[in-house]
């Protein structure tokens, strides 16, 4: 599909956007272990990363190997796995941190520091200017190991933009890969987002990444803003498990972006290993996936209302504006309830081989809506209701022939019947 037939493409015209042209970092194995049921053994962790990797994401994120000795061995092994994404582990902006980090065999070092006021008192006290100082010495010490380098501000969303500026310019001159925006607490919106990405755009010359929290249901929208605004990477999660309510979850991203770049998003991921891949996280920390959870909810792809489920048997697109099957899902008509329509049961008639006329498909329908009206339906209580109506309608009818009705009581030995309908 091209950006011209497209009318949720990005405008041909907006240079700087990189919605055709994002990346993921996978962080269900740093964030998603920061979330409460989360739990992971090394079995685990090696399972999921090879998921992530099958289903195409660019990076995979990994919790600091000086977090536990655990983490470390876990680190190691995973980096041992020879996976196409390349593996990154976060951690804080110290030396000590980062002389473990490099021995671990990962790809990249990510480098968070809090910014805010809010950090720089409550958290690690420390004032811009040793901020300043402890990145640049951090950053010329993973670069001269070759590896990949991201220097992220935390709670840059309630940060002096003076200060960030400042220490964005003075990474970015000293060549880390990429910085990074964490709207750490999720209080930003899309408007915020935007504007800031577009001024980081204008004053440095590295990719930009950007981690949403979703604290007041704003991470998907933000991630996309990021992205029109010329962010590049987005920081994802499978079902956005993390610390609190999580962050920006993968399936949902995905969700926007096909949307929008179909023919990117089609050709550099697996969607079809979506619900397999919300599975394994899901059972692992022990929750089901959200009824309403983009793609691979139950009710993802459920059309209910008479009026949209026979625009929907007509054509698709009236009702979806995500095709189930880019997904390896599969649509549903839910007919048995009492909002039901004779298109949706005529196509449960043709389900069943069975053969009722338009005008005997809305009867029938009025009988399901009547019992809908009384208690809740299932679909053994419809397919009751179709089957002894066309029983019903179907039967054939005995008459005598040649028989006074009033003879009929004595019913005589050799009395000829005909069949009637």
């Amino acid at each position: 599909m091209s950006v011209l037939s497209n009318p949720y493409a990005p405008s041909p015209h907006d240079l700087i956007s990189n919605v055709n042209n994002f990346q993921l970092i996978e962080s269900t194995l740093r964030e998603g272990e920061q979330f409460a049921n989360a739990f992971f053994t090394t079995e685990k962790k090696i399972e999921i990363a090879k998921a992530l990797d099958d289903f195409g994401v660019d990076y995979i994120e990994l919790t600091s190997p000086v977090a536990s000795e655990q983490s470390k061995k876990d680190c190691e092994a995973i980096c041992k796995l020879g996976l196409k994404a390349k593996i990154l582990t976060h951690i804080r902006c110290h030396m000590d941190d980062a002389k473990v980090a490099v021995e671990t065999g990962v790809d990249g070092v990510d480098v968070v520091i809090g910014t805010s006021k809010f950090l720089r008192q409550y958290s690690h006290g420390k004032d811009m200017n040793y901020i300043s100082k402890a990145a640049i010495e951090v950053i010329e010490f993973v670069k001269s190991k070759g590896l990949e380098i991201r220097f992220s501000s935390e709670d840059s969303f309630r940060s002096d933009i003076v200060d960030l500026l400042n220490i964005y310019k003075t990474v970015d001159k000293i060549g880390v890969n990429r910085i990074g925006i964490a709207d750490t607490v999720g209080c930003a919106n899309p408007r915020q987002v935007y504007e800031l990405v577009r001024t980081l755009k204008s004053v440095v010359s590295c990719d930009i990444e950007c981690h949403f929290h979703n604290d007041t249901g704003c991470a998907i929208a933000n991630a996309y803003t990021a992205l029109e605004g010329g962010a590049r990477l987005i920081d994802v999660s499978v079902l956005g498990i993390g610390e609190r309510n999580g962050i920006t979850p993968l399936g949902a991203l995905m969700a926007r972006m096909i949307v929008s770049a179909p023919d990117y998003v089609k050709s550099k991921y697996k969607l079809h290993k979506l619900r397999d891949l919300e599975t394994l996280v899901a059972e692992s920390v022990e929750v089901n996936i959200p009824f309403n959870n983009p793609i691979t909810g139950f009710c993802a792809f459920t059309h209910k209302a008479g009026i949209h489920a026979k625009a929907i048997l007509a054509n698709p697109s009236t009702y979806e504006i995500l095709n189930p099957s880019d997904f390896g899902m599969k649509r549903y008509i839910h007919f048995a309830n009492r909002l039901t329509g004779w298109n949706a049961i005529k196509t449960r008639v043709d389900q069943l081989n069975l053969s009722l006329s338009d005008a005997q498909c809305k009867e029938v329908t009025a009988k399901i809506k009547k019992l809908g009206d009384i208690r809740p339906l299932n679909i053994d209580d419809v397919d009751s209701i179709i089957k002894d109506f066309h029983a019903e309608v179907n039967t054939p009818v005995l008459k005598p022939v040649g028989i006074a009705r009033d003879e009929m009581t004595e019913e005589p030995e050799n009395k000829r019947f005909k069949l009637s309908k």
